[in-house]
């Protein structure tokens, strides 16, 4: 909605308030305002100018030799391209040394002839063309040499505002003026039209027949219309509000429209069968052709405006092309009705045609202003137009449009604004708002005018007062709460963290469908030992027949496909549950794990200049586990070998926390990989729920670096293959926790020099004492009690 400030001003007070000062308050109350344009270009020296004659130039067949009066001692002659230009018009000329907005006017010859000036059109003055073709034409009469700025209204500026769809009221001139008077605490100036007498010599009817489409409707019939230019004044005002102007009559509809905010819409009585409106839905296959001289096709919810025997109009949206006013219009019937918002809004989204007048009805109109603006319209008519009345009003309505009763604590007011604010100035804001109320103590009832459809509900009313307050007045502060500061579960940060562990360590996580087939769960050993799977009853297809019983499946297929597509290396990760029962039927609802497993094929590492290719082994997959554990810290995992299903029988371990079995980890059996179209693929499979549990949420600590120095020392020792390096580890630790700060295989060997059944183990042993600094005697008992019980517990020997 673009609002003119000279316009507005009719109605509401605004002597010495800035434009910027209006835009920043209705902004503020939530009446968004996109811009402000200043309608001045920057023209200067342009003035109005009469053209005495227009004569054909002698030496160009497309231009004339103007002599015009602007205004001086002399007229001036003017060479002008126009094809509109003709003498006894009134336009406006930028004189010699004029500037306009892409140039300044200089003298000139054309074709031999002297040009003093130039005639201009309006999109030289830098208005949008939309007055007519060729140069401006002035209506009226106008004394030469005025500045022509005076007389297209360029001095005025316009507030383009950016409604939401709940202020429907603000697309109106006066809507605005209400709301613009409440937040400036100004006088209104609204005065309605009287009723146009005239004696009925034409008949007028009009039958409802579209039920709660259409309530209320009303006609009048004028004659004697001489159809002509509007004053400029109009087309100034109607330029500004970005529409163009066509003749007085079509341009009083739209006037009328942006003034009280109510669609209008003249016909011509000539072409209206006996003057009788019949308002009624289309017929199923009915179509019509509208203004635009387009064949639109309709339905049986659409309104049509008919003179009973043929449609002239779709109600609210658009008129026919078989009523439209024509330079021969002489009687004119005026239309002003209120139709459902609904049915306006269906209907103009149905035909994808979208029109002033629809936007207006889809958001709904004020019915109390549905007879003054057909008579504010008719007013014009015979003030611009030299009509007069032919007919009465006809009023044809179905039910009353009352003013609506919305009742507001004061409490529950300050409550949610969040200050208190004295009654006194509540009411002083629905005075300004020029709302009627009734004070009832601790609630006030107020009757909301028909003209806010917005407002139905307390809490409508609350925001009208908060808007009108300022809401910079309202204090800014916290909110409180008795309720806990939101944040993670232990669990929720748990999965977190083992998810960015895994993205850290180079996997990529996915998710599965928890539906698979049944060969595809028995191809892999599930973690629900001894559980049966469950079958579904509707199952979309047999390869998603059965809930999975382990996350593995559904990895085989998301590497499968990544293989298929040229993707060298895949490293992913899921975290999901599996489903599984004790019984034969399902009866009772099935037991859920939540599991987390990976798989991995392909090289490790991507290939670079600096880097080969590292392959997959058993140790780099267990190695991710062991990581993720340490991250977690999680004590009191082991590693026994085992072979189970859909893993190699020598390449897989036992994954167990505390001595219970949560999961594998190992080399997917060969036979299972060619059966995926897979290279050498390693996976694991734990469960998560004693993982979870046994894990610590331990932040980063810090700790200072270290003031004295370590002490290293090798060690290898030959036990029996059997005996784990883990357990080494272990009675290592037990011995030496006071000063060892680590323990690190590096080296495991076995070959016919140790011995048949043995291995050598090597393993590099830091001491480091965080108080002083330890002395090789010291580390020499510390070594030698270290070798005693690893002999003692595993058989040990030292190389």
């Amino acid at each position: 909605m673009r609002v003119s400030k000279e316009w507005l001003s009719q109605y509401v007070n605004i002597d010495g308030i800035r434009v910027e000062e209006i835009a920043e308050k209705l902004t503020q109350a939530g009446v968004e305002v996109d811009t402000v344009e200043k309608r001045d270009t920057g023209i200067h020296d342009v003035v109005v100018g009469y053209v005495l004659s227009a004569e054909q130039h002698p030496n160009a067949d497309k231009l004339k030799v103007c002599r015009v009066d602007v205004g001086e001692d002399r007229p001036v002659d003017i060479v002008c391209g126009a094809p509109n230009v003709a003498a006894g018009q009134y336009v406006p000329v930028a004189k010699v040394g004029a500037t306009l907005p892409d140039f300044k006017i200089k003298k000139a010859k054309l074709r031999g002839v002297e040009s003093n000036g130039m005639i201009c059109s309006a999109s030289e003055l830098g208005l949008d063309n939309k007055m007519s073709d060729g140069i401006m034409v002035l209506n009226g009469k106008w004394e030469p040499g005025t500045d022509v700025k005076s007389v297209l209204g360029m001095d005025d500026e316009v507030l383009e505002l950016d409604l939401t769809p709940n202020r429907s009221d603000c697309l109106s001139i006066i809507g605005v003026a209400y709301e613009v008077a409440a937040l400036f605490d100004r006088e209104l100036n609204i005065r309605y039209s009287e009723p146009l007498l005239g004696e009925a010599e034409l008949p007028a009817k009009v039958e409802l027949d579209a039920g709660e489409d259409c309530t209320l409707y009303t006609l009048q019939v004028l004659r004697n219309i001489q159809i002509a230019p509007s004053p400029q004044w109009m087309q100034n005002r109607l330029i500004a509000s970005g529409i163009r102007p066509i003749n007085n009559v079509v341009d009083i509809t739209n006037y009328v429209m942006l003034e009280y905010g109510q669609p209008l819409h003249a016909f011509d009585y000539d072409k209206v069968a006996d003057g009788t409106i019949v308002v009624r839905h289309a017929r199923k296959g009915e179509t019509f052709v509208t203004l635009d001289n387009v064949e639109r096709a309709l339905d049986e919810s659409m309104m049509l405006i008919t003179d009973g025997s043929k449609p002239i109009g779709i109600a609210g949206v658009m008129g026919g092309a078989n009523s439209e006013i024509s330079d021969s219009t002489r009687t004119v019937l005026i239309e002003s009705a209120y139709f459902s918002p609904q049915s306006i809004g269906r209907t103009s989204r149905k035909l994808g045609l979208r029109s002033e007048a629809s936007a207006r009805f889809e958001k709904s109109v004020d019915p109390t202003r549905v007879l003054p603006a057909l008579r504010r319209a008719a007013q014009l008519m015979c003030e611009l137009g030299g009509g007069e009345a032919a007919s009465e009003e006809v009023v044809a309505e179905k039910g009353k449009h009352a003013p609506s009763t919305v009742s507001m604590r004061y409490e529950r007011m300050n409550q949610l604004i969040g200050v208190d604010i004295d009654k006194r100035e509540v009411t002083s804001i629905f005075d300004r708002l020029r709302f009627d109320y009734d004070d009832k103590g601790e609630r006030i009832e107020v009757h909301v005018p028909t003209r806010r459809p917005d407002i139905s509900i307390e809490a409508d009313l609350i925001e009208e007062v908060a808007r009108l307050f300022g809401y910079e007045r309202i204090p800014v502060r916290l909110p409180t709460s008795e309720t806990e500061i939101g944040s993670l579960t232990k669990v929720q940060s748990l999965k977190r963290m083992l998810r960015r562990t895994m993205q850290g360590l180079g996997l990529f996580e996915v998710m599965t469908y928890a539906f698979t087939a049944p060969h595809k769960n028995r191809e892999i050993e599930s973690l629900n030992a001894g559980m049966r799977e469950i079958r579904l009853q509707m199952p979309m297809s047999e390869e998603r027949s059965v809930l999975r019983t382990s996350l593995l499946p559904g990895l085989l297929e998301v590497a499968q496909y990544n293989i298929h597509r040229r993707e060298e290396r895949v490293a992913i990760f899921e975290m999901g549950r599996t489903f599984a029962t004790e019984e034969a039927e399902l009866s009772k609802l099935p037991q859920e794990e939540e599991e987390f497993a990976g798989l991995l094929c392909g090289p490790f590492m991507s290939p670079d200049w600096l880097e080969q290719k590292k392959p997959l082994d058993f140790f780099t997959v267990k190695g991710l586990l062991e990581a993720l554990f340490q991250r977690l810290g999680i004590r009191g995992i082991a590693y026994e070998q085992a072979s189970p299903e859909g893993f190699h029988p020598g390449r897989t371990a036992e994954v167990k926390l505390d001595g219970e079995g949560i999961g594998y980890v190992g080399q997917l059996h060969p036979q299972l990989a060619a059966q995926y179209d897979l290279p050498e693929s390693y996976a694991f499979q734990v469960k998560l729920s004693p993982v979870l549990q046994a894990a610590v949420e331990n932040e980063v600590r810090y700790r200072p670096l270290p003031r004295f120095p370590a002490v290293t020392r090798d060690l290898a020792v030959v036990v029996d293959e059997d005996v784990p390096v883990r357990a080494l580890e272990d009675t290592i630790c037990d011995v030496a926790k006071r000063w060892l700060e680590s323990v690190t295989v590096f080296d495991v060997f076995t070959g016919e020099k140790i011995g048949k059944g043995k291995k050598s183990v090597a393993l590099a042993l830091v001491f480091r004492d965080p108080n002083r600094t330890l002395t090789d005697a010291e580390i020499n008992e510390m070594h030698d009690q270290i070798v005693r019980q690893l002999h003692d517990k595993h058989g040990a020997q030292l190389r």
